[in-house]
């Protein structure tokens, strides 16, 4: 399979503005200890991941029908989460070394392991085996995709779903030093709804950079 012929998807919940206000004062705080870190904007959508694949690009629209009807069924918009507590992945090799990619985690309940579950089902038959970096969407400003990020998408399915599903909204990069103090300070949570649900194509990081598809919440 070329290359070209794979895209790298997230399946994903648009968070209200009370997250989105929440996500960007984070941002803000992480790129004022490291400032070439990424923005919180419009090409980097706060947003909930549900599920990440390489999938075969020809079979998008198909996977948009089948995303729909989960949709349809679950009607995500009507989810009431709560974000608890701050957390990180670490980058612990290449020129990402010492850095970690930071954000909020939210409450995994029943609901939404239930609608990961059937999403994974429903995008299953269009799965490809293989990704690269040139399924993600990359600029002049992010030229290239990290390692850590294929690797992250190629292994969400099992290694994040189901029990260990790890819901969240990530907020940027900062060194790791500082984000193991960021840990240790209070978390003041607070409940947020999905006001829609999204295909995105992925960048680096598993930043959402392409909206390919979206559905508000009167159609889902």
């Amino acid at each position: 399979m070329e290359e070209n012929q794979v895209t790298a998807i997230d399946i994903l919940l648009e968070p209200d503005s009370a997250m989105i206000k929440s996500a960007k004062t984070a941002n803000q705080r992480l790129r004022e200890v490291f400032p070439k870190g990424f923005a919180v904007d419009e090409e980097h959508q706060p947003h909930v991941s549900c599920l990440q694949r390489f999938v075969k690009t020809a079979d998008l629209d198909a996977i948009y029908e089948a995303v729909s009807s989960v949709l349809a069924v679950e009607k995500p918009t009507a989810l009431r989460l709560k974000a608890y507590k701050y957390y990180y992945l670490p980058a612990n090799e290449g020129p990402l070394k010492g850095l970690g990619l930071a954000g909020m985690v939210i409450e995994p309940t029943g609901d939404l392991i239930r609608l990961q579950t059937k999403l994974i089902d429903a995008v299953a038959p269009f799965i490809a085996k293989t990704g690269t970096a040139a399924a993600f969407v990359t600029t002049k400003e992010d030229p290239s995709i990290n390692q850590q990020t294929i690797d992250y998408v190629a292994t969400f399915v099992p290694e994040r779903t189901g029990g260990k599903f790890n819901p969240h909204v990530s907020t940027g990069l900062a060194p790791q030093d500082f984000l193991k103090k960021l840990l240790e300070e209070k978390f003041e949570a607070f409940s947020f709804s999905p006001v829609g649900a999204a295909v995105y194509q992925l960048g680096n990081f598993g930043t959402a950079r392409k909206k390919l598809k979206s559905w508000t919440g009167r159609e889902g």
